[in-house]
């Protein structure tokens, strides 16, 4: 393994952030997909778990509850063999022996794709983790839009 990855700089860790919110049973749970810059596995590794670390965060939302954002640790960390420019590949997933059910399973159209879906509007009983400084200030940025 030594060597492998000598001449790599670019890692992509998938660190796996948890909300809980006062009085609200459910937590919400994220998976931040992340750029790290590294000259080894192991120094990715170091940097990626601090970039999680100092992503905890607690604040008040809207509704003055206290929510709190735990690291939790990493789902995966990869190495970037390309430059990082327009058609670099980032990663990749290897299956072998696929139908072609399967293959047409793993494709997604266009209008499912998530930068072209519309986004929902969120449902009052889900957890709200909106930070309600950040609201605050946009609602002082639209009021002095509108004057």
């Amino acid at each position: 393994m030594a060597g492998i990855f000598e001449d790599e700089k670019w890692y992509i860790a998938e660190l796996v952030m948890e909300c809980k919110i006062e009085e609200e049973p459910r937590n919400v749970v994220h998976v931040n997909i992340t750029l790290v810059r590294a000259d080894s596995p192991q120094s990715a590794f170091e940097k990626a778990e601090q970039l999680g670390k100092e992503s905890e965060t607690s604040y008040l939302n809207h509704k003055n509850q206290q929510a709190t954002w735990y690291y939790r640790g990493l789902r995966d960390l990869n190495v970037i063999h390309d430059d990082l420019e327009h058609g670099a590949e980032l990663m990749f997933e290897e299956e072998i022996g696929i139908s072609e059910d399967e293959v047409q399973d793993m494709l997604t159209l266009k209008s499912e794709l998530k930068v072209f879906r519309k986004r929902k509007p969120r449902d009052s009983s889900e957890p709200n983790y909106g930070c309600k400084e950040i609201l605050e200030e946009v609602k002082k940025m639209i009021n002095t839009k509108e004057d």
